[in-house]
């Protein structure tokens, strides 16, 4: 376990600082509530597990020697969350609609695919275990960053049903997402630095 404390590290601070993730369990918690962002958050948790323990497999490999997928996995990833902070910004407090909920399990597990921090994390990861079998890199990297990024989720959903006050008025609901909303398309953006 001792040997393993590095990339609990590793993984809690780059899991834990902002991103696509963080922006989006943040503003849900403050939006919907912090059980009502329950889904969104074990999404969340075993959707980054899962492509951790894939990179772990072999696919981080496949994907840094083969340009053509980082070239497409960036344009999915800047589409989709250029698209989630369009939505962000155009939230309107008045209008509760079907629309307007938190994410579901699965879009949050599904988002994780394209999530551009969570490959750059994992791939970045594997140096930790680099001494292991594919299955032992796997393994360890799903469950090391399943276990984690629970307690991360959980700490900004809550962060964010905390924050539920900067929604209270129309003025204050507008600033808060529109901020998100820039959070979000910087980290669109990013993506193709």
């Amino acid at each position: 376990m001792a040997d393993l404390l590095p990339l609990i590290g590793f993984v809690f601070f780059g899991l834990f600082s902002p991103g696509p993730n963080v922006i989006l369990i943040t503003t849900s918690g403050a939006r919907f509530g912090f059980a009502a962002t329950g889904p969104h958050i074990v999404g969340v948790a075993l959707g980054v597990g899962v492509v951790a323990g894939a990179v772990g497999l072999g696919l981080g490999a496949i994907v840094t020697t083969w340009p053509v997928l980082t070239v497409g996995l960036k344009l999915v990833a800047g589409a989709w969350i250029g698209w989630m902070a369009w939505g962000l910004w155009q939230a309107k407090p008045a209008s509760k609609q079907a629309a307007d909920r938190p994410f579901t399990f699965l879009e949050a597990v599904m988002f994780q695919w394209v999530n551009p921090k969570i490959w750059a994390v994992s791939i970045s990861a594997l140096a930790y275990v680099a001494d292991r079998d594919l299955y032992g890199q796997a393994v360890i990297l799903a469950l090391t960053f399943t276990s984690t990024n629970i307690f991360v989720c959980l700490f900004w959903a809550w962060a964010g049903s905390w924050l539920s006050f900067l929604t209270s008025t129309p003025n204050a609901w507008r600033m808060f997402m529109r901020a998100m909303a820039v959070g979000l398309m910087f980290f669109s953006l990013a993506v193709f630095l």
